[in-house]
């Protein structure tokens, strides 16, 4: 995924963004027993913009403080939580 693709999603405007769109979370599936990093990929490829998607018909927009954790590190307690 380039540079470019990722700062769009991440300034996707919640208060605009077609809802039709969006992926509901309920319909990933992860397999737990996965790596976090197959899991981080499997997770990205499913929900398509992992910044802005669905929750019981709600869209929801994820965003990072600033700080020492990394997205990366972020994104793992994310996935993880999510099994």
């Amino acid at each position: 995924m380039n540079n470019n693709i990722i700062v769009e999603m991440k300034h996707t405007d919640i208060r605009t963004v077609d809802k039709s769109k969006l992926v509901d979370i309920s319909t990933i599936k992860i397999n737990p027993s996965d790596s976090p990093e197959k899991k981080m990929k499997d997770y990205v490829e499913q929900v398509k913009n992992p910044y802005c998607f669905l929750c019981g018909g709600y869209a929801v927009k994820l965003e990072f403080e600033n700080s020492e954790k990394t997205m990366e590190d972020c994104f793992i307690n994310y996935i993880n939580s999510l099994v």
